[in-house]
């Protein structure tokens, strides 16, 4: 634990392990300059007893914001926010931000890297060439001339579409709440209300929706059978907006494919069937981990950002709603 004290008018405390020193410095920088007192830590536990006093939280704890009596601020370093829910705050002043905006570059990677082995067959290549055996005629398949459909327009669904586009795809379509297509970057796109009619129509389907009731089940039984065969899912948003058992029933009929990083149960239980599920390429809900740099830098950038605004009574971005959960 490392901790750093300016003259205090405001007491701070961030909870990632994550962070370097050059990036811890960089807040304490940004604190001192506001005589704000800071306190860094590596794990909840030893956090506890500060956050009880803090007015600012830099971490993913909903834990320490139900001890955080003073709280008018906590920024989750993730994107998604459904750890946090209406009631979690000690503080009736606390309102929560998160760092949508840092993941794009990271899980836009991850989309096309899982696409591209599910298309091209890389897994059983490896089997293959784990074998020693010199086996290089399966058919394979191409992102260009493919209909893409993109569930979920935010920073990642965007990031992945700049990506795409340079595969020349036949069509780039997104599905969002409004139908709005920011920055023009698709084709066009559809409320979500429209889905099912665009699901004939799909090669692959992208989802990067957070984890609301409205998206629980989204791709249930009835949508996924709209799909046409050979279609491939990629899912790096929340496990709840697939109906799994449904899904699974599908790449075991060998009707479908799918790369999935994201479960209902986390992290999936040992005896899952979707381990050895052909047609299915698990990844641990890696996609968008703090393990790139440039992710966790991105996150430092965006807290110092808002940490200006507050600071200058100014109004928070990337502000997020409790009840709708994102």
């Amino acid at each position: 634990m490392t901790k750093t004290s300016t003259e205090r008018t405001g007491s701070m405390v961030v909870v990632i392990p994550a962070l370097t020193e050059k990036q811890r410095n960089a807040i304490t920088a940004a604190a001192g300059e506001e005589g704000w007192q800071i306190s860094f830590f590596d794990s909840e536990a030893e956090a506890g007893e500060a956050a009880e006093t803090a007015e600012i939280l830099f971490s993913t704890s909903p834990e320490l914001a139900g001890r955080a009596k003073k709280l008018r601020w906590q920024c989750t370093p993730y994107a998604g926010t459904d750890l946090f829910y209406p009631g979690v705050f000690a503080s009736p002043d606390a309102v929560l931000t998160n760092s949508s905006g840092a993941y794009g570059v990271t899980i836009a990677e991850h989309i096309l890297m899982v696409t591209l082995e599910l298309l091209r067959r890389q897994q059983e290549y490896t089997e293959i060439t784990r074998r020693r055996e010199w086996e290089r005629k399966l058919p394979v398949r191409s992102v260009c001339g493919s209909r893409i459909v993109l569930l979920g327009t935010g920073d990642i669904g965007q990031e992945a579409a700049r990506r795409l586009r340079a595969f020349r795809p036949a069509s780039l379509k997104g599905v969002n709440t409004t139908g709005s297509n920011p920055d023009g970057l698709f084709d066009s796109c559809i409320p979500v209300e429209d889905l099912a009619g665009l699901l004939p129509e799909t090669d692959i389907l992208i989802m990067s929706l957070p984890g609301t009731k409205k998206a629980r089940h989204i791709l249930d039984e009835e949508k996924m059978r709209l799909l046409p065969d050979g279609a491939v899912i990629v899912n790096v948003g929340r496990g709840s907006s697939i109906n799994e058992g449904a899904l699974e029933q599908e790449l075991r009929a060998g009707r479908l494919s799918a790369a999935l990083d994201v479960f209902e149960t986390e992290p999936l239980p040992q005896d899952s069937t979707l381990w050895d599920c052909p047609h299915l390429l698990v990844t641990p809900h890696a996609a968008g981990n703090m393990t790139l740099p440039y992710t966790v830098e991105k996150i430092v950038d965006l807290f110092l950002e808002n940490f200006r605004r507050y600071c200058a009574g100014d109004p928070l971005l990337r502000r997020v709603d409790l009840e709708r959960g994102y």
